[in-house]
């Protein structure tokens, strides 16, 4: 029986945004001004630190042949591309040396971190940083509840447990999840507390810098807004969206509201277009050119196995029609 308590997006807009393409073009030729907030550079500077000592203790692991391999015997199905990607796109200076460049994760918008914890165990071997502005919320990061949830997917995959039977850095703006008899979160997990916005303006730095790598980045149920009036509050009709899509290769929404989702992936294929000139393949995220991968844009309905959110949880057991926006540059 469908959850009648979970409500559907109310709206009284009837199909996307009139304005989006002036807008999205309007932002394309601006940057966001806004300066970061104090808290907000500390908590990146914890991630930051949080991903340097993820990979020192990586490389240390290495060097040691009596060490057990982590992030490749019994990772998830899925997660070897990334690993693959990580190991060739992020060179030693020198043999036994850190990389050049850090590959990681973000899972934006985290909430209550059960997504950091799925996404964690998908990609074992490459760092992934939960980041929202609720302390409330991250406080739950990392619970019974979540493990629990986060583990039945890989329970016959991979084990849990964190590195040497130690929970993974934790910084002053961070939430310290529990342990439990499921063990504790996975060593490549971590939450900050940060304003996403600014977030994301330093971790671009960091990008273009050559420090950092996003391998991936999870949009999961952001706010959407649904007043027509508020549609310019929504991540792709705000200036912050071009910092959003240079972040990384792949993004990956997700929401219950179809309206939101075609709206994320038309924004994406204009801002594509006025930026380099290139015209994505709509509906087609594997779509390729001479070898290379094409610009691609896929968005479209989807039905989780497993929720990975406790939203997605609620969405599910509601029978709401969830969407995914995959965008590959």
């Amino acid at each position: 029986m469908a959850d009648s308590s979970v409500r559907a997006v109310t709206t009284n807009q009837t199909d996307i945004y009139k304005n989006l393409e002036q807008v999205v073009r309007k932002y394309a030729a601006t940057r966001f001004l806004r300066p970061v907030a104090d808290h907000t550079r500390e908590a990146f500077e914890s991630a930051k630190e949080f991903v340097r000592k993820f990979y020192a203790s990586e490389n240390s692991a290495q060097q040691d042949p009596q060490a057990t391999p982590r992030g490749d015997a019994g990772a998830p199905t899925g997660s070897a591309t990334l690993i693959a990607s990580a190991s060739a796109s992020s060179p030693s200076n020198a043999e036994g040396s850190l990389p050049a460049s850090y590959c990681v994760i973000l899972d934006s918008g985290c909430g209550t971190g059960e997504s950091t914890l799925h996404l964690a165990r998908k990609f074992p071997g490459v760092p992934v940083i939960g980041i929202d502005k609720s302390a409330m919320r991250l406080n739950k990061a990392g619970n019974i509840h979540q493990l629990r949830h986060a583990t039945s997917p890989w329970r016959e995959e991979r084990p849990i447990g964190s590195k040497n039977g130690v929970q993974q850095n934790q910084g002053e703006n961070s939430a310290e999840p529990a342990s439990s008899a499921l063990g504790a979160p996975p060593a490549n997990a971590f939450w900050v507390r940060a304003e996403l916005l600014d977030f994301w303006k330093l971790a671009l730095e960091e990008v273009q810098a050559g420090r950092w790598q996003v391998l991936h980045h999870a949009v999961y149920y952001p706010n959407p807004w649904p007043k027509e009036s508020e549609a310019t509050r929504r991540f792709h009709l705000h200036p912050i969206f071009p910092t959003l899509m240079a972040l990384s290769s792949t993004t990956e929404l997700r929401t219950n509201w179809e309206i939101y989702a075609r709206e994320f992936a038309e924004a994406a294929r204009i801002l594509q277009s006025e930026t380099t000139g290139a015209e994505p393949n709509l509906n087609n995220a594997d779509a390729t050119t001479r070898g290379k991968i094409k610009p691609a844009i896929s968005c479209e309905p989807f039905a989780p196995l497993h929720p990975e959110t406790a939203f997605e949880r609620k969405y599910k057991e509601a029978r709401q029609q969830l969407w995914r926006v995959l965008i590959k540059f």
